[in-house]
């Protein structure tokens, strides 16, 4: 007679948790939790903070950076060089021309150097006062 039936069935180990032997895997267990909870709390309520303080600090080097160079770049040109201007026979003044060609050299020369300068810059470091 054919069996209906025929599959093997899944053996679940038998497993008795004896609460007086694992009370120490408990308490790590609990104290780990406990501990995992912290730091999360504890970062989720810094990671703001911390945020702010990078984009304030990469604002502040990104403004002096680019003030150390746009000086430097215009110590080296006059305005005389930047602007053409017209008088007429009674020296009042008819036209004031600008050459694009200066202003395009300097506009090119600051945004490289400001470049060479923030990749030259390297890390700087961020503290937050815990307490």
């Amino acid at each position: 007679m054919p069996k209906i039936y025929s599959r093997n069935r899944i053996k679940v180990p038998n497993l008795i948790i004896n609460i007086k032997n694992n009370k120490k895997i408990i308490f790590i267990t609990i104290f780990i939790l406990v501990i995992l909870i912290t730091v999360r709390i504890v970062l989720k309520a810094v990671n703001p903070i911390f945020e702010t303080l990078c984009e304030d600090k990469a604002k502040s080097i990104a403004t002096l950076i680019s003030n150390e160079q746009a000086t430097i770049v215009m110590g080296e040109h006059s305005y005389d060089e930047l602007f053409t201007i017209e008088k007429d026979s009674n020296g009042n003044i008819t036209m004031i021309k600008s050459n694009v060609i200066p202003i395009n050299e300097i506009i090119s020369d600051v945004a490289i150097k400001i470049q060479e300068e923030i990749n030259a810059q390297g890390r700087e470091d961020i503290e937050i006062a815990l307490r």
